[in-house]
């Protein structure tokens, strides 16, 4: 079996702009040229999206060509946007989470959902986490900082508390780096989402907020970028030693770096084998779930070719490929 964790929507139309809102900035989408596509504009974004994006036949068709068996399906990040006025996030939140719930409801054994809320307002995003499970979706998709705010703030505590009480996991997702002009725009897809994927998971560590919510499952887009090759010099800091031997000089009340980033789950979208090899070796194999980043980057085939080149124990393969996504989802394998 294989589930596929990352798999992105874009409905085939949005809220129009709110009177406050700056039209500017508000994602919309309309007809594209052509062939049945849908045109998404945000600010500078101009996004093609072929019928794959919001038909589920077609999504269905693309699954079967490659033996997906499930998806879990989320909003372009785009779509997050948090730089608009959060009841007109909300809006468009809602419309969102509507068109996930109507895919899901259409094929629950193939689709599964993750919606969106409106962060820039914590306690207006926890108010909606009801409704949204109300609607069957398993979770939320977050964005690695929050118009520049990062993860760990304390301000989110209380949309965490919630999430965490509902049982609703939060799946974090690389947004434009708040990095400044320290790298190029050409950069932004490549050194910057993971940059930004690093600082998400770095945050949420070390302010002991993940710690603080020991409940929450909590996961992160492409192995969360530099993240996991970071966390051999943060358990250094704290212990003292190398190859996670025995530390000498733990920091008190403290749990290891290492082991608070095994309980986050990571999508295994990494392009190599050897990265992937490093994140089993290092964070184990139950940490680790398959996702394609479909339909804006094209699936391996099939979706676990560069899985099998490490040549797991059966169990393993499983746990990656299907398993650990579903308790991710709160489902039970």
């Amino acid at each position: 079996m294989i589930i596929d964790s990352h798999a992105h929507i874009l409905p085939p139309a949005l809220p129009q702009p709110s009177a406050d809102a700056d039209p500017g900035t508000w994602p919309c989408i309309g007809p594209a040229d052509g062939d049945g596509s849908r045109l998404l504009t945000a600010g500078a974004l101009r996004y093609t999206a072929r019928d794959v994006f919001f038909s589920a036949e077609r999504r269905i068709e693309e699954m079967d060509r490659l033996g997906i068996d499930a998806e879990v399906l989320s909003p372009m990040p785009p779509l997050l946007n948090y730089a608009i006025p959060a009841k007109a996030s909300r809006d468009i939140h809602r419309a969102v989470n509507a068109f996930l719930a109507s895919l899901v409801s259409l094929a629950p054994a193939r689709f599964h959902g993750l919606g969106a809320v409106p962060l820039q307002d914590p306690d207006l995003a926890a108010a909606e986490l009801a409704e949204l499970s109300r609607l069957g979706l398993r979770g939320v998709e977050i964005g690695s900082n929050i118009a520049g705010a990062s993860l760990g703030d304390a301000r989110f505590h209380g949309f965490y508390a919630e999430a965490e009480r509902l049982g609703l996991a939060l799946y974090v997702h690389a947004l434009a780096p708040a990095l400044g002009d320290r790298l190029p725009a050409s950069a932004t897809g490549t050194y910057g989402f993971s940059t930004e994927s690093s600082l998400a998971a770095a945050s949420l560590l070390s302010t002991g907020t993940a710690e603080r919510f020991p409940d929450l499952r909590i996961g992160f887009s492409h192995g969360a970028g530099g993240f996991p090759l970071m966390l051999p010099r943060a358990r250094y800091f704290w212990g003292g030693t190398w190859n996670e031997e025995p530390p000498v000089r733990p920091t008190p009340g403290a749990r290891s770096p290492l082991d608070v980033a095994r309980r986050f789950f990571y999508d295994a979208l990494v392009f190599d084998a050897r990265a992937l090899r490093y994140l089993i070796d290092l964070l184990g194999p139950r940490r680790l779930m398959l996702g394609s980043d479909f339909p804006a980057m094209e699936r391996e085939s099939p979706a676990d070719r560069t899985l099998r080149t490490l040549n797991l124990p059966a169990q393993d393969h499983e746990a990656i490929t299907w398993t650990n996504c579903r308790r991710f989802l709160g489902l039970t394998p």
